[in-house]
């Protein structure tokens, strides 16, 4: 196991320098724990008792808010635990938590023509991932890929490796999907239920980019295909800047994921046939693949970059593209985007007993990107300006695009939200694990409120 405590040489590559985001975070882990197996997650967990300290956990770097570098900590990194186990006949794989959604789909679709609905982005990590809720591929008809964990493998606050699951442990699996920063102790391993991969060049996508005067007539068109379209297609809707482009466009998308080519091409031909008229660019039932999707993730969301996210549900019955018509239409970079999801039919459905449980029918991002320190007030007073007007038409949010710094709002269903709160006292009573990044860092045993911040001023 590596220590690397705040005097080492190199303590600031340990702290930060697997940080997603370059808007780096002035807090300063007592250490940070270099694991490479589960007995160095136990040591550490039992280092931080010897030290009353706390613990915080990296997967991938990936939250915005840098949840995992806290003051007071022993900062548990797991970039060099990577281990995954495929039981193809089953359609099971465990995988560890740094485990990225491109490098577990890499080995499932090579070796077993199988995949997982992980992360969008590529190098999002299991681990944050999963927790939150899991937002992966195709989640509107698929459901959430935390459905799919089967069981978790835990290091609790006081040190002890358990098996959970829906029989041994429950109140942990049951946090365990849905949890987010807050689950009270340590996955070392998800075991997960796996998808067959699309076949014959089944894996397809259609693309239709407007200019951005036409946005509310696209977004109307969007919303009324989508609640009755193909169980196998994913929908969104992006407004960006193409690269090389001072224009804004409005970029909607489909991708489906069939077993021939014919069954794609029936899937998008609702789309192609009831489009609007008028785009820049369009193409149907274009020959795609996960890897291809991956790449195209990773060019929307570089590296070494500063990041803003915030983002919301909106409700129902809103009036959707009157409500993200300054979102979409005003992005403060050329390098920011806005994203709506289709969320029906799994908006519509009961979900399983799971701390997860807040959703509705369309899911919006902000994605604020830029490069330059002195542009940081200006793009994240346009975030706040943007999401306190969306937030009176939000039902919640997702933890995964969430920072509980700046906003605090609805995240479970009440008794979800209360259960969760009394799971994390009742296995984490000190406080061991450090849970919700606030404001001030302060919301330690008791958690988060789950109440709308801005929506009730």
């Amino acid at each position: 196991m590596q220590i690397i405590w705040q005097d080492s040489d190199n303590y600031e590559d340990a702290r930060i320098g697997r940080v997603f985001n370059h808007r780096r975070p002035q807090r300063f882990p007592l250490a940070v724990v270099r694991a490479t197996c589960e007995d160095d997650i136990v040591a550490a967990v039992q280092l931080a008792v010897e030290r009353n300290c706390r613990v915080a956990v990296r997967s991938g770097g990936h939250s915005w808010a840098a949840w995992s570098v806290r003051d007071n900590s022993i900062l548990i990194d797991l970039g060099n635990f990577k281990h995954v186990e495929v039981d193809a006949e089953n359609r099971i794989a465990r995988a560890t938590p740094s485990m990225t959604g491109r490098e577990l789909n890499s080995v499932l679709v090579r070796d077993h023509q199988l995949m997982f609905p992980g992360g969008h982005c590529p190098d999002v990590g299991l681990g944050g991932f999963l927790l939150q809720g899991g937002m992966g591929w195709n989640c509107r008809n698929w459901g959430w890929a935390c459905e799919r964990v089967q069981a978790v493998d835990v290091v609790t606050a006081e040190g002890n490796l358990l098996h959970c699951n829906a029989e041994q442990n429950q109140e942990l699996y049951w946090a365990s999907r849905g949890a987010g920063p807050g689950f009270p102790g340590v996955v070392t391993k998800f075991h997960l239920r796996l998808n067959p991969y699309p076949k014959k060049g089944g894996f397809r996508s259609s693309g239709y980019i407007y200019p951005i005067h036409l946005y509310r007539e696209v977004f109307r068109w969007i919303i009324d295909i989508s609640p009755n379209f193909d169980n196998d297609t994913e929908i969104a809707a992006i407004s960006h800047f193409p690269e090389g482009s001072n224009e804004m466009r409005f970029f909607v998308l489909f991708v489906t994921m069939k077993d021939s080519v014919e069954a794609a091409e029936e899937a998008l031909r609702p789309a192609q046939q009831s489009r609007p008229a008028g785009t820049v660019e369009e193409w149907f039932s274009k020959e795609d693949s996960l890897d291809e999707q991956y790449n195209n993730q990773a060019g929307a969301n570089p590296e070494k970059h500063r990041y803003c996210a915030d983002n919301a549900y909106i409700a129902d019955d809103a009036d959707v593209p009157a409500v993200l018509e300054e979102a979409f239409t005003t992005l403060p970079h050329r390098k920011s985007f806005a994203l709506w999801y289709a969320m029906n039919p799994c908006s519509r459905r009961k979900l399983p007993d799971m701390a997860l449980s807040m959703h509705s029918d369309h899911y919006f991002a902000l994605y604020t990107v830029w490069e330059e320190e002195n542009d940081d007030r200006r793009c994240q007073d346009w975030v706040r300006s943007v999401m306190e007007k969306v937030e009176q038409h939000s039902v919640g949010a997702y933890l995964g695009d969430s920072d509980f710094q700046v906003r605090k709002t609805k995240f479970w269903a009440d008794e979800n939200a209360k259960r969760l709160m009394e799971i994390r006292r009742q296995w984490d009573p000190t406080g061991r694990i450090c849970g919700y990044l606030d404001q001030g860092d302060v919301s330690g045993t008791q958690g988060l409120g789950n109440a709308h911040e801005w929506k009730m001023r």
